[in-house]
């Protein structure tokens, strides 16, 4: 029997201030002096009790980061630990509003991160790019600011544009300005959208944002046209079902419903979303599924083709990724 470790993984949706370890955290803590104990608890663990004390918790973590190299220290960090599972290829979402917090250029930022990524490529192999994401609840002009940014700024890795925040506030209309700016300048789309929001709000997101790929959209089963919208116009999802399964979206995983989405031909993938605060990590989420609902290693394989297929990078690296997957294919045929 294969363990998590040896099915090639990919990751769409992981938000990189997100995923900085606790350990990482408390270092960096000490550096510039920021108390951190009221979100780290005596056994290393981030410690939160509800959405708001969860977002509370995220954005005091990001404060530790304030410099190009910290960046590139916390990107390297976690490229690492998903080449440690396994993982050949991932995508982060990176905040410009957060690195203007932390006093930081877009530029800065960017550069900091990619030169983390590059790091991690050099030793690891894996190869990484950055979705900017702008923040639904700052409102319409703030996410144009940064599309703006990124536009202005093309990096060869920051290859996508998002939106994330609060699903509640902002209805996907007042982004379209934003999303055709960046589409218009060759950058991937993706927008969070079922999640906290039901089928009307990943219909609108669809109308206006054009996008090919969503963020969670797994309470699209709670309506089957767009099941079937989903499956005929092959959008695909970009599912985090520990995420979901620790703020409270579905009870326990074998509620969750990724494996009757699939069922129904829709598109899915399996990432992380902000690891240490939900105590996972994108191995465990590939080990998690195969044991609630039997997924075997094609089945885990398939997944990890769908997001190489979805990936916001070019065709020359897709062909690459796509050869090494099919390399520990044929190398595990006689194993199963």
């Amino acid at each position: 029997m294969k363990d998590y470790v040896t099915v090639p993984k990919a990751e769409l949706h992981c938000h990189i201030e997100g995923a900085a370890p606790t350990s990482l955290v408390l270092k960096q803590a000490e550096k510039y002096k920021i108390d951190v104990s009221s979100i780290i608890d005596g056994q290393g663990h981030y410690k939160w009790n509800d959405f708001t004390g969860f977002l509370l918790a995220y954005d005091l973590a990001s404060s530790v980061f304030k410099t190009p190299a910290d960046y590139a220290l916390l990107s390297e960090t976690h490229f690492r630990i998903l080449a440690a599972e396994g993982a050949i290829y991932g995508e982060i979402f990176i905040s410009p509003d957060h690195a203007q917090a932390s006093g930081l250029s877009y530029a800065s930022y960017v550069e900091g991160l990619a030169a983390g990524i590059e790091r991690a490529k050099k030793d690891t192999g894996i190869e990484g790019r950055m979705i900017a994401i702008g923040v639904r609840h700052f409102g319409a002009k703030a996410v144009e600011r940064v599309a703006k940014e990124v536009v202005g700024n093309m990096h060869p890795l920051v290859t996508g544009f998002g939106l994330a925040g609060d699903e509640r506030e902002g209805h996907p209309a007042n982004f379209a300005k934003a999303f055709r700016m960046a589409g218009e300048a060759g950058l991937g789309l993706t927008a969070h959208a079922g999640e906290f929001g039901g089928s009307d709000s990943i219909q609108a997101t669809l109308e206006f944002l054009r996008v090919k790929r969503l963020g969670h959209g797994v309470r699209a089963i709670e309506d089957k046209s767009m099941i079937k919208r989903l499956a005929d116009e092959k959008i695909v999802l970009e599912v985090c079902p520990g995420s979901n399964v620790a703020l409270g979206v579905y009870s326990v995983l074998r509620f969750h419903p990724i494996n009757m989405l699939r069922r129904e031909g829709v598109l899915v993938t399996l990432n992380s979303d902000d690891p240490p605060f939900f105590r996972t990590t994108l191995g465990r989420e590939y080990s998690a599924v195969k044991k609630t609902f039997g997924w075997g290693f094609s089945d885990q394989m398939q997944i990890t083709r769908t997001a190489i297929d979805a990936a916001f990078c070019d065709n020359s690296t897709r062909k690459r990724l796509l050869v090494r997957l099919e390399s520990a294919e044929h190398s595990s045929a006689d194993v199963d």
